[in-house]
């Protein structure tokens, strides 16, 4: 069989994957943070998770360093 005329449609197939891929590491990584963020943002004005029984010391820290 010869796969040298299929080669540009695999080449394609793994790039388009590899780009997906790489684009959901992204999207995950940036929502990430900004839960993150979101989450400081509430601890700081009072608001606490049911698993945390005070302000966790990182939400202290960050609010330390935009003072």
């Amino acid at each position: 069989m010869d796969t040298v005329p299929h080669l540009d449609f695999i080449a394609a197939a793994y790039a388009a994957a590899a780009f997906v891929v790489a684009a959901l590491i992204i999207w995950v990584a940036l929502d990430y943070r900004a839960q993150r963020r979101a989450l400081a943002e509430l601890e700081m004005q009072g608001f606490t998770r049911r698993s945390a029984s005070s302000r966790s010391d990182r939400a202290m820290e960050q609010a330390e360093e935009q003072v």
